[in-house]
């Protein structure tokens, strides 16, 4: 127990101090500033990013507005920034102004001290000078000309505090508004009209209120430009700003000028905040640098299924239960903003009733996939995987236009919003470097019986072209007059009818499913995947586009330094993205973050004895299928499949690594009884670890710093577990014997005559309630880490109000149950917990067959 308490001490400490060490390096290549040719490629992939949050829901069509970048193509001679950046920033730069006495460098000063400040009022200048330029013509533009020379040479010559009144910009911004708000419309003769009307204000306003003209130096300009005034024809000619580039610039400077409020807390939504905060951050950590899509490893995502839910059902969705709660209800309460931009997103009105979205299929089939994306279900995992694809035909096209022309640059920003998706060549390129295969091992079956979960899975493969779904079909024939059973395992695809297309047939011996069944179905499909990498993702998982992005640079890690050894496995942290269900949801995230984030840090490096927990890793494939492949399927040893993959490449002279600027989503459990049934199986899987070859050869070969760091992270970990519960019940046995024969009293009348504080603490029980709260260390520094220290402590009093420290000392009996009955009578199964939502009451009756050996009795 000593050694366990010490390695964690150590372990979590360590891992703090890399983690805050990782967080200041910067990504190797990175240049310092930006300029606006890096500005033009950087936008495409950050306006698909924000394209993909507002198609699932988390923002709205105003933020995806602000978020969105400029293309950075046109004629000004700035980077231009996404509006969240620089809303209300002009108007702060206004009221500097107003209030400044000081010299022109002092004024400039104090608004470049916020950089987006600075930025914001550039681009207006740049922006109004342009888009006036463009719009007039003749006298028109010479005027707008001269304007602006004279603001260029009044500050060349530090005079812009006397020729310019600051105290009327609210005039001038005014009039600008006035200006953008009619340019952007459609042209009309009354539109027309009324910019003319508004730019002869915005003339009147600059002469008389604003500038002082210095008419000397150009005489002859300021007479046509007077003459064409005093003639009405100063702005009669106006050009109604036709292109898209023009009317986008407009309506940017418009919102420029007219965004008063702070957009410091865009997006709302704290999932999209959460991720885009995260893949920002990631771009300044350590990463290879990525080949060319056509020169980068290629590789496969591999899932199994077996009859978990596909997509909810309209009835699932409306089912409600004793409290009168549907599953559609629970879910428009927790995710009330992601519902609001659903409704948008289908134009459909907020207010309106659930039962007028049931009066279209379309709108039917939308509802299904929006609550389904909200659960564990095998829509969302799909949906997340092939933004692999996605990502990769982005980044194949962009690279592709850059590489015809240099100066092509500019312009791939312009055609990649929309021409991605449909150039065949980038297409070919993506299917030719990324396949998925979902090893649904009984589909055969559920669509032969016309299940709903078939249906769904064809669904899912019409919806997604680059989908592939293995399966074991039974054929069952009669040869020489007796029954004869065939089994096949078959690969198919959707075809442009939608019907299941057969890619591959391969005959198997005889059934296929001897040992366990997750690992058998994984095992027989393992040969449909390509590519030098494999990456096994569980069906309760996810993905995000932005995160996608990453997956060239994680594949050359295969090729990088790591030690003694090339990495065989790379590790992948995962972000539990159920953690906002409820609070043992919220305990079991950050109770998992915690572990795939410090924990597997130091068990990588410097330990080296960093396993295969489960998905997201990725295998070097040929690796592998070359030394037994991924999954090992032998029945009840074997019940924790996952990690015997990392043993199998540990003593084959592999290395798994850990990396932490990717990640990829994961789904918990999240009712009490599920996280039950969970912790049960893993620690029924660990006492059947402890009789397992593999252990023991891996113990009789690690030397002894390693060997220990490989016990206290594995079957350690659990036995330590086992002793904490076994010494509660000998200090309370301990206790009952000191008070039923009184010398305990005497004890303590020793210990306080003579002082001894010692003795006095270990008679005390607060022990039992410091037991939950230690299990709760590596929370509590990861969320210094990740947060920072004031919202670490503020998130840990939280939890104490919601009694964590109960749950955990709940878990503790729970993990030893299960350890300590393998260890003596064997019997570990896998456990269904089951992934959906708990809208429902547990009765006590349930509840108590459940508990009652593993707490009831023993309490």
């Amino acid at each position: 127990m000593f050694i366990q308490f010490f390695y964690t001490s150590f372990q979590y400490t360590k891992a703090g101090f890399d983690g805050s060490y990782r967080k200041q390096l910067l990504s190797s290549g990175q240049q310092a500033e930006l300029n606006k040719l890096d500005a033009s490629r950087f936008a495409p992939f950050w306006n698909e990013i924000v394209k993909n949050l507002r198609e699932e829901d988390y923002i709205s069509n105003t933020e995806l507005d602000l978020l969105l970048m400029p293309k950075n193509i046109g004629g000004l001679p700035i980077v231009q920034w996404p509006l969240f950046l620089l809303a209300s920033k002009v108007f702060l730069a206004k009221d500097i102004a107003v209030d400044c006495n000081d010299s022109q460098d002092e004024l400039w000063l104090r608004i470049s001290k916020d950089e987006y400040m600075q930025y914001a009022v550039e681009e207006c200048f740049h922006s109004i000078k342009y888009i006036l330029s463009s719009i007039l013509d003749k006298e028109g533009h010479l005027w707008v000309q001269r304007i602006f020379d004279g603001i260029q040479e009044s500050i060349s010559k530090n005079n812009i505090q006397s020729d310019i009144h600051f105290s009327k910009l609210p005039n001038v911004i005014a009039k600008l508004v006035a200006v953008a708000g009619i340019l952007k419309e459609t042209e009309s003769a009354d539109m027309k009209k009324g910019a003319v009307n508004a730019i002869q204000d915005l003339y009147e306003v600059v002469h008389h209120e604003v500038l002082f003209v210095d008419l000397s130096g150009n005489i002859d300009d300021w007479s046509q430009i007077n003459r064409a005034r005093a003639e009405g024809r100063l702005f009669s000619n106006l050009k109604w700003p036709n292109e898209p580039g023009l009317k986008d610039m407009i309506k940017r400077l418009h919102s420029l000028l007219t965004i008063k409020e702070s957009a410091a807390n865009v997006p709302k939504n704290l999932e999209a905040s959460r991720r885009l905060q995260f893949f920002t951050n990631s771009l300044f950590m350590q990463m290879p640098l990525a080949r060319p899509v056509s020169e980068m490893l290629s590789f496969s995502v591999f899932t199994p299924y077996y009859s978990e839910t596909v997509l909810y059902s309209i009835a699932e969705l409306q089912k409600k239960n004793e409290d009168g709660i549907s599953t559609l209800f629970y879910l428009q309460k927790i995710y009330p903003d992601e519902w609001k931009n659903f409704l948008t997103r289908i134009n459909r009105d907020e207010n309106a009733a659930d039962t007028e979205l049931f009066s279209s299929a379309n709108d039917i089939l939308e509802l299904r996939l929006w609550a389904s994306y909200r659960g564990q279900t095998l829509a969302r995992t799909v949906r997340g995987m092939m933004y692999y694809r996605k990502a990769l035909m982005l980044q194949s096209y962009l690279e592709r236009m850059h590489s015809e022309d240099l100066e092509s640059a500019f312009d791939m920003a312009g055609l990649a919003d929309t021409h991605f998706e449909y150039s065949p060549e980038a297409r070919a390129q993506a299917d030719l470097k990324f396949t998925y295969v979902v090893t649904c091992q009984i589909y055969g079956v559920q669509k032969g019986e016309g299940k709903p979960e078939a249906a769904d899975i064809a669904l899912l493969m019409q919806r997604n072209e680059a989908l592939r779904i293995a399966y074991i079909d039974v054929v069952e024939s009669v040869k020489n007059g007796k029954p004869s059973t065939e089994y096949y395992s078959k690969l198919v695809k959707a075809d442009i009818h939608g019907k299941d297309k057969e890619i591959y047939s391969v005959k198997l011996p005889g059934n296929p499913k001897l040992g366990e069944g997750k690992p058998e179905n994984q095992n027989h499909a393992v040969i449909f995947t390509r590519g030098n990498a494999v990456q096994t993702i569980d069906m309760n998982q996810d993905n995000y586009f932005e995160e996608a992005l990453k997956m060239r640079n994680l594949l050359e890690e295969f090729s990088q330094n790591h030690g003694k050894f090339r990495p065989s496995i790379l590790g992948v942290r995962e972000h539990v993205f159920t953690g906002s269900v409820s609070s043992l949801a919220s305990f079991m995230s950050n109770q998992e973050t915690s572990f795939v984030t410090l924990g597997q840090r130091v068990l990588s490096n410097p330990l080296k004895v960093r396993m295969h927990y489960g998905h997201p890793d990725v295998f070097d494939r040929i690796f592998h299928i070359t030394r037994g492949g991924i999954s090992k399927a032998s029945r009840i040893i074997n019940i924790s499949e996952d990690i015997f993959a990392g043993f199998n490449s540990t003593l084959r002279q592999g290395n798994i690594t850990h990396h932490e600027y990717i990640q990829v989503g994961k789904g918990r459990d999240v009712g009490l009884n599920q996280i039950a049934l969970f912790e049960g199986k893993v620690a029924g899987g660990n006492g059947e670890q402890v009789l397992s070859r593999d252990i023991y050869r891996l113990g009789q070969l690690f030397d002894f710093f390693r060997m220990l760091s490989f016990y206290v992270t594995t079957v350690g970990f659990y036995f330590c577990t086992m002793l904490t519960v076994l010494t509660v019940y000998i200090f309370l046995y301990g206790k009952t014997y000191l008070a039923l024969s009184g010398v305990g009293e005497s004890i303590q009348n020793r210990a306080d005559i003579q002082g001894n504080k010692a003795l006095s603490v270990a008679l005390n029980t607060q022990f039992l309630f410091q037991i939950g709260v230690f299990t709760a260390i590596p929370m509590i520094l990861g969320f210094i880490l990740e947060e920072g220290v004031l919202t670490a402590f503020v998130s840990f009093i939280t939890m104490q109000f919601q009694l964590c420290s109960v749950f955990f000392t709940f878990s503790l009996g729970t993990r030893t149950h299960y350890f300590g009955r393998t260890i003596l009578h064997g019997g570990a199964k896998y456990r269904a917990t089951g992934r959906g939502f708990v809208v429902r009451h547990i009765k006590f009756a349930e509840n108590y067959r459940l508990y009652s050996r593993s707490h009831f009795v023993k309490g």
